[in-house]
């Protein structure tokens, strides 16, 4: 792992935008909706005017003009709060981008609670749901500086929709572009164990991570997931977790409802039962206030997973088995 550095995936965003473009990638536009500085996309903005279109807080409009877009050969990047470029247009995504599964890429800052002081009005947790829900979408939700970096990427190579899910907060860099193997439908092990297994995504990876160090203290081997391709999943990693611990957590920064929680419980059901918690937000509104504190409040925390950790262990002591 790298040496610890801290930066927001909305600014990697907006860095690796301009990163593609300064490589060639002449077909990239970008769409903002009177939020350039915040989502990041000022960066491409600076360095490319004219790919650049600002249409204003007109988010349903904004989508129809990139999917127009998309239909003359270019790849449209359209950039928004989580909020506003998942929930308010989802009709237009779902028909004028999802029917016809044109090339849009949705990449959607500030989601979740650590929105903070915005409230409820802007802490959405409900957009994974909303994407996961349309036909043909791909839901991304990268963790660090790196994977983000190669998430938008992986975004612009793949020939259909993508929503691209990213933070407001900075987050600690815990890739490096060598270590760095995202791809579409694939998870990645950070940390192995076979006592219980958590798997998180974007900001809660982190907090997995911190987890798994306190759990360790305890002689509990807590195997760590970072599920960046939250659909398509990867089902086989998720099995072998199952087979192999035993046990499972699930953190998103999002409700427990039709979130990577729910996917995950949506395989096992059918395929492997096995006993699950989700950590997240658990249908109620968040409520305004410090970031850090809000995650606090709603459990999205490395002790939360510790507690939930260790009452798996006392409900299901009998040792997981282990697949040699």
């Amino acid at each position: 792992m790298s040496e610890a550095r801290m930066i927001a995936t909305r600014d990697s965003y907006g860095q690796e935008l301009v990163a593609l473009a300064n490589e060639g990638c002449d077909d990239l536009v970008v769409f903002d909706a009177d939020l350039a500085a915040s989502t990041k996309t000022a960066t491409f903005r600076a360095a490319y005017p004219y790919r650049h279109f600002n249409c204003g807080i007109a988010e349903a409009n904004m989508i129809g003009v990139a999917a127009g877009m998309s239909t003359m050969g270019f790849v449209p990047f359209v950039s928004s709060f989580a909020m506003f470029a998942a929930a308010r247009p989802y009709e237009q995504i779902r028909n004028s981008i999802g029917y016809p599964h044109l090339n849009v890429k949705i990449a959607a800052s500030h989601a979740g609670l650590s929105v903070g002081e915005d409230g409820a009005t802007h802490q959405c947790c409900e957009d994974i749901a909303l994407m996961r829900s349309i036909p043909g979408m791909v839901v991304l939700c990268p963790a660090d500086d790196v994977e983000t970096r190669a998430a938008v990427r992986a975004a612009y190579a793949h020939p259909g929709p993508v929503y691209l899910r990213l933070s407001r907060l900075a987050t600690v860099a815990f890739y490096t572009p060598e270590s760095c193997h995202f791809a579409i439908g694939k998870g990645d092990q950070l940390i192995p164990g076979n006592d219980i297994a958590v798997i998180a995504t974007g900001m809660m990876v982190g907090e997995a991570i911190k987890a798994a160090s306190l759990l360790k203290r305890q002689n509990i081997n807590a195997r760590v997931i970072n599920m960046a391709s939250i659909k398509p999943l990867d089902e086989d990693l998720i099995l072998r977790c199952a087979t192999e611990c035993g046990r499972i957590i699930t953190v998103e920064e999002h409700s427990v409802i039709g979130g990577l929680g729910s996917a995950v419980c949506d395989l096992l059901s059918t395929r492997l039962p096995t006993p699950v918690r989700m950590i997240g937000v658990r249908d109620v509104y968040g409520h305004s206030g410090p970031a850090a504190e809000v995650l606090r409040d709603y459990g999205l925390c490395a002790e939360n997973i510790v507690a939930t950790a260790q009452e798996m262990m006392r409900t299901y002591p009998i040792p997981a088995p282990v697949t040699k």
